[in-house]
Parts: C-alpha cells; sequence; structure tokens
C-alpha cells in the first residue's frame, strides 16, 4: 500500500500527493466507519455531547538576531528559549497540553470507561512539533489514532494547514491548506488514519459570508472528502426566516450559492456560545446536554448533541483543571443517558434511525438573506458587489468580513499592512506556477508553497500591528524571492 512520507528535505510533504489522497478518501466517503464501532445505544439515549480541542503555533522568522536572516521556527521554540518573556514560561506546559491526550484516552479506556475527544492541531504546529524533536508528542498521539482500540474514542478533524482564516485568505490559497493539511496528516499517521477525518474546523470558526467566497469555501470541502464542519451559531442564519439557528443542537445543511447560480452545501454542526476556554475545561457542554430531553426531527425523536471546541492548551482553566474535570464527566457520561459522543458517529446512527441530510434544517452564511432580497443567483459578480455596496452604505452594521467566534471581530478591517503583502505573494506564486507550468512534486513549488501558507496565519492579524505583522511580511518576502530567484 502507498504511504506519504512526511518529511522531504525538512520540509513538510504538503503538496504533491494530491490525487492519491482524493483517490482514498472518494473510495471511502460513504462508508460508516463510526456506527458500527459505537458503543452508545443510540435508541435510549437523551442527548450526547461532543467536545474538540484545538491545538495551533505558528511558525515565525525568529531563529536568528537579524529578521531577514532568521530561521523560521515553531513559536513554541522561541517560547521555550525565551520563558522569561512574558507568558513564555508556560511553554513547558503546553508541550504537556499537545500530548496528554495519548495518555489521558487509554488510562480511561483501561478503567472502563468510554471517553471521547475530537482533536483539531493545525499543520504548523505539527511541523514545528516535529522539528523540535518533540516527538514524544507524535508518539503519543499516533497511538490513539493508529490503534484500532481507540478508533471508537477519538476523532481528527482537518482543519488549514497554516491555520488561515477563509474570509480573507483567496480561495485558491483556502484549497491549497485544505489539501496540504491532508497530505501532511496522513505523512504523519498514515493513508488510513486520514480517511477517518470527516470533519473539518475552521481556523478562528470564521465562516466566509461573501456569496462567491462561501460557495468555494464549501466547494473546496466536498471536493476534499468533508462530510461536515463545525460553524459558530452567530455566523450563520435560518434560510426561512433570517434568525439565527433556533435548534442549534441539531445538525444543519449549510447551502451557500454564488453570484453565477451555482449551489454547495455540507452538514453544518453549530458551536453555540463564544470562545471561552473555560466552556470546554469545566465540561459546561455536558453539563447543559444532561438538562435537554429527545427533539423531533423529520418524524422521528432524536437526541439533540451539545458541541464545543476551544483551544486545548491556552488559560490557566484549560491547563490545570481540564484533565480531572474531563475524567470526572468521562465517568459521569459512560454509560448513562447523556454519553459523550464524536460528531461523525453522531451523524453516522442518526442515519441509522433513517434520518437523511436532506431532512436537516437549512442554513446559509450571515446577511445573505439581505443580498437575495435583493438579486437573483446568476445575476452575476457585477450586481453581487452593486447589491453589497449599496447595504453598506445603508447599514455599517452590514459587511462581507465573515463571522467567527465572536461578532464583533472583522479579520479585514486593519489589517491592510498585511493583508497587501499576503495578497502580493498569492498573486506572484500563481503567475509564476503558472507560467513555469511547475508541477506541485517539485522542489521550487513545495517551498514556495510552505512559506505561502506559513504567511497566512491568522496571527499576523489577530495579535495585531508590530512584531507580528513584521512577522507576516517577512515570511511573504521569502516567497516571492524563492519564486523570483528558486
Amino acid at each position: 500500500m502507498h504511504e506519504i512520507a512526511e518529511l522531504i528535505e525538512n520540509l513538510p510533504n504538503i503538496c504533491g500527493n494530491e490525487e492519491i489522497v482524493r483517490r482514498r478518501q472518494a473510495a471511502v466517503s460513504r462508508t460508516p466507519l463510526y456506527r458500527p464501532i459505537s458503543d452508545v445505544d443510540f435508541g435510549a439515549i437523551r442527548a450526547a455531547c461532543a467536545v474538540a480541542l484545538h491545538m495551533h503555533q505558528p511558525l515565525i522568522p525568529a531563529g536568528g538576531d537579524e529578521l531577514s536572516r532568521a530561521a523560521i521556527i515553531s513559536n513554541l521554540q522561541y517560547m521555550m528559549e525565551h520563558q522569561s518573556i512574558g507568558d513564555n514560561h508556560d511553554a513547558p506546559v503546553f508541550h504537556d497540553c499537545y500530548r496528554r491526550m495519548g495518555e489521558i484516552i487509554p488510562q480511561l479506556v483501561e478503567q472502563g470507561n468510554s471517553p471521547r475527544v475530537m482533536l483539531e492541531y493545525s499543520g504548523t504546529l505539527l511541523y514545528g512539533l516535529r522539528r523540535m524533536g518533540l516527538d514524544d508528542v507524535l508518539d503519543s498521539l499516533g497511538r490513539i489514532t493508529a490503534d484500532p482500540e481507540y478508533h471508537r474514542y477519538v476523532e481528527w478533524l482537518g482543519a488549514p494547514w497554516g491555520h488561515a482564516v477563509a474570509p480573507s485568505t483567496p480561495v485558491q490559497d483556502y484549497r491549497l491548506h485544505v489539501e496540504a493539511w491532508q497530505q501532511h496528516f496522513a505523512g504523519i499517521f498514515g493513508l488510513d488514519a486520514l480517511e477517518r477525518v470527516r470533519g473539518f474546523s475552521p481556523s478562528e470558526m470564521a465562516l466566509p459570508n461573501h456569496p462567491d467566497v462561501a460557495y468555494h469555501f464549501v466547494e473546496t470541502l466536498r471536493d476534499c472528502g468533508y462530510q461536515w464542519v463545525l460553524v459558530q451559531e452567530h455566523s450563520v442564519e435560518q434560510v426561512t426566516n433570517g434568525r439565527h439557528p433556533e435548534r442549534p443542537h441539531l445538525p444543519h445543511r449549510l447551502v451557500c450559492t454564488n453570484s453565477k447560480g451555482g449551489s454547495a452545501e455540507i452538514v453544518a454542526i453549530i458551536k453555540t456560545q463564544g470562545s471561552d476556554t473555560k466552556l470546554v475545561a469545566q465540561m459546561q457542554p455536558w453539563y447543559e446536554a444532561a438538562s435537554l430531553q429527545r427533539l423531533e426531527l423529520a418524524g422521528r425523536q432524536v437526541p439533540p448533541l451539545v458541541t464545543q471546541i476551544a483551544d486545548g492548551e491556552n488559560g490557566g482553566v484549560m491547563m490545570n483543571e481540564f484533565p480531572p474535570k474531563y475524567r470526572e464527566v468521562v465517568g459521569l457520561a459512560s454509560g448513562s443517558d447523556v454519553p459523550l459522543m464524536n460528531v461523525s458517529e453522531y451523524l453516522e446512527c442518526l442515519a441509522d434511525l433513517g434520518v437523511k441530510t436532506s431532512d436537516y434544517p437549512e442554513l446559509r452564511p450571515v446577511f445573505q438573506g439581505r443580498i437575495w432580497e435583493r438579486m437573483q443567483p446568476g445575476d452575476g459578480q457585477e450586481r453581487l458587489a452593486q447589491v453589497i455596496e449599496g447595504l453598506k452604505q445603508e447599514d455599517q452594521r452590514f459587511h462581507m468580513d465573515g463571522g467567527s467566534w465572536t461578532n464583533d471581530l472583522s479579520w479585514v478591517r486593519g489589517y491592510e499592512d498585511v493583508l497587501s503583502a499576503m495578497e502580493a505573494s498569492s498573486a506572484e506564486f500563481d503567475r509564476v506556477i503558472n507560467k513555469a507550468r511547475m508541477t506541485t512534486g517539485d522542489p521550487r513549488y513545495r517551498n514556495a508553497l510552505f512559506h505561502l501558507l506559513a504567511s497566512q496565519t491568522s496571527c499576523y492579524r489577530y495579535w495585531g500591528q508590530g512584531q507580528w505583522t513584521e512577522y507576516g511580511r517577512e515570511i511573504c518576502r521569502r516567497t516571492e524571492a524563492i519564486l523570483s530567484h528558486g
């Protein structure tokens, strides 16, 4: 069986294997993987809870004193080497957080419990861990990923490789992020492990709401074999009335229509509330699920699913209080009528009851209803631009910056300096690659792609102006230099 290497000439293997991955994903996309091994009596439970841990560290040009020549290293490595600065003393704790689920899950299973967890690690973090020699983390994760004994308990979620936010990343680059993560993940854990990755976690929970960008977002996920996506409740609206989801604990269909009249859809699982890591650290979603009863869906009574995701390493509560609280709740939930479940397991159990995807209520990205009141799908990009500009003039709250875990954050406004550099390097990448007819297996392509994707991490925007902006601009400069000089 063909397997994918993890590294090629010290770079992550993020390209050149697109067809291999696409064929494997297509071959198993409809095969139930989690229902056959589930120990949950789905017909008897009242509700369920799913929790996901998001892990990320950016790559930064900080491996040396001079910015233009500094090696690109993991931010975790910089923290480890400069623990006297700011909160960098947390670096050893972060290291433990990245590893610990590989230890906690087997311990709970050995004790007779039935834990569940979904894991989402950015490509930049996975690469940084390997380059730092922190093989203990990847070995620990590898155990609960590869060993069939733990397939029931652990579900990985896909992500954009460089932790790029979808609303402000060029659509062709976002596809490269999604494909790069799949290939890198398969290089670390194997193609069989990648086949079990069926859900997608957008960085910062950022969902594009511009109709054309949102369409490409969903189209990319579907083309790459994903079956569902995690969305923040305030980033979507019901098609029937334009309101936020009224039954957020049931699956929905995210339907995105573009200006040309094309439509793409994917199952949406709604993450409720904001970005507070304490919600997962204190296992609040399980206690919320314990207060719920079955709901009607397509003429059947089904258990609702309360879903939450949080940073798996940030904040004192997550670093210190999560492990004992997680163990406690796993003990309470195991064998109860409110179990922990992973999302793909839950969806397969719904299908087993006879609930079809077409039975799920329909959602669209926020504010799109106001656009379709003034134009028809198929009217084209020019008409769409006119409608958007008109709505912006009438209502300053209206925007096409996308929605994320907080509805007062724009991923575009205030970041023009770094965005202009990202757009320039993206355009140059596209121009040079097409002109040279470079294949994705070309070493120069891989090197340029690595820098392009690393430059598009959300950290270069969300952490504001100053040093982080300079980091982002420097990686963009290197991208263009590789394209110019080979």
